[in-house]
């Protein structure tokens, strides 16, 4: 674990990721003239997203990916994309046509197919915004899981310990080759997988090698 920053609740972690992210965001379009920002679940990054919406961003030149997605059908509330699209999008309608949904409506196998296409193209993605589960899951990539050794750019993913079974994510590789790696954790339910993660442990968000944590209080414990 590289860089830890502490916060004393989960609010102020969702500022202080809008904060940076702002930061960062608008530093790679100055220098690169796009940003390809990859976006995680979840109930702190929602708030993060929300705190996001309202900075001026160069809207227009960045480019938007789930980190994953439920099998569900196109709109489902329970899908990542329907909440990324509430909180981020809310104020910026036009900026929805540079958020690339993953089509998880397709299935898990051909879903991954024809979103690693889209992920290929891309080739580099310059920021990835990442969660992690109390079994130090990140994206829909499990312990133990199969996907976390598809090579893939998307990869789909089956019987996952949490529902939907079927899933689909972005792939470890993909991941750990992106321009910068933020993780964020929150909550005394992450405490031990957080341990874990700063004791070396090889779990699937820390084979991520994040740059920069963004953590609580209640996740650190002692």
């Amino acid at each position: 674990m590289n860089r830890v920053e502490v916060f004393d609740s989960p609010e102020a972690v969702a500022q202080a990721v809008a904060s940076y992210l702002f930061e960062r965001i608008t530093g790679c379009v100055s220098v690169k003239g796009q940003c390809h920002v990859v976006l995680p679940g979840g109930r702190t990054p929602s708030r993060c997203l929300e705190l996001l919406a309202e900075r001026p961003l160069p809207w227009q030149s960045i480019h938007w990916y789930p980190g994953d997605e439920r099998c569900y059908p196109a709109g489902h509330a329970e899908r990542n994309d329907s909440m990324m699209c509430s909180r981020l999008f809310s104020r910026h309608a036009q900026a929805m046509d540079n958020f690339h949904a993953i089509p998880a409506e397709r299935g898990s196998e051909q879903g991954a197919k024809d979103y690693a296409v889209l992920l290929d193209g891309v080739g580099t993605l310059d920021i990835v915004v990442l969660g992690m589960g109390e079994d130090g899951h990140t994206a829909s990539l499990f312990p133990g899981n199969a996907a976390l050794d598809d090579p893939r750019s998307a990869v789909p993913v089956h019987g996952a310990p949490k529902p939907p079974s079927e899933r689909i994510s972005l792939g470890l590789n993909m991941l750990r080759h992106a321009g910068e790696r933020i993780v964020i954790a929150t909550g005394e339910g992450k405490r031990e997988a957080l341990a874990k993660a700063y004791a070396g442990e090889a779990l699937p968000v820390t084979q991520v090698g994040a740059d920069i944590w963004f953590v609580d209080e209640a996740a650190m414990g002692q």
